[in-house]
Order: structure tokens, then C-alpha cells, then sequence
């Protein structure tokens, strides 16, 4: 398959195809006498694989190790269920965190129950007063 075929079949952009290939997540493709890039079947399979692990919100490296686990020559998922179970914390302490995020921007909301003067706009003196932290994010145990 050429680059768009295999986009069209994995249900992405070629734009991500090369992404995935700069990252290491998919093996170069073969290239034939005018250069263009060959995938296979094995190339579709390992897309959907990464892109439903993406979709699950794995990191990188997390798909990185699944990946490893998979090639490895052992016969015992072992690995790849300590894997899911790691990933499993930490989506649990993500959902705790946007609870969190989530129970202060109501307290904001709070301090302008209707539309007034810019210049005493509660939210907006609310956020003035928060004390800034550690920005959350999709950041991934691993890091």
C-alpha cells in the first residue's frame, strides 16, 4: 500500500503515518525503485494498535513498552497487564485531577452569578487570587 491507501485504511491522515514513523511507534516502510514508501498489512495492524492505545490515552512511551512487550520473545502478557494496570492508576489520579479542576472553575463561576462591569468581574478577580501551580495536563506516569 502507498502512504494514502494506508491512511484511508487506518482512518488517519498521512500527516500521521510520518508522525508515528518519527516517533519510532512504526517501522519504516520498504521503498521501491521510484521512492515511494510500500506499507503492509503488519504496517495497518500496528497503526490501529497505536491509534486505539492514543485513543485509551497512553503516552508514547507507554505504546513504546507495549510494543517492546510484544516483541519480546516471551509467551506471558504479564508485562503488558502490569502495563494496563499502571495506566489504569494513572487515568484514576487524571479523573481525580479534572474533579479538582473541575470544583474550581465552579468556584469561580460562583463569584459572578451575572453579567456585570468588566472591571469587577469576579472570575476574573478569582483567578488573579489563585496561587499558580503546577499546570495539569496529559502528562503520563512514565515521565
Amino acid at each position: 500500500m502507498k502512504i494514502g491507501e494506508l491512511a484511508v485504511a487506518a482512518q488517519c491522515s498521512p500527516e500521521t503515518i510520518r508522525y508515528y514513523e518519527k516517533a519510532g511507534l512504526l517501522p519504516p516502510p520498504s521503498r521501491a525503485q521510484n521512492n515511494y514508501r510500500y506499507y503492509s498489512n503488519a504496517h495497518l495492524e500496528r497503526l490501529r494498535l497505536i491509534r486505539n492505545c492514543r485513543k485509551l490515552g497512553m503516552s508514547h512511551e507507554e505504546i513504546r513498552s507495549l510494543l517492546h512487550a510484544l516483541a519480546s520473545a516471551s509467551e506471558n502478557c504479564e508485562p503488558i497487564n502490569s502495563l494496563l494496570d499502571e495506566h489504569i492508576r494513572h487515568v484514576d489520579a487524571r479523573i481525580r485531577e479534572l474533579a479538582n479542576i473541575k470544583e474550581e472553575l465552579l468556584a469561580l463561576r460562583r463569584r459572578c452569578a451575572e453579567g456585570g462591569a468588566l472591571e469587577r468581574c469576579g472570575i476574573i478577580e478569582g483567578l488573579n487570587a489563585m496561587e499558580p501551580g503546577p499546570a495539569p495536563g496529559n502528562r503520563s506516569h512514565l515521565n
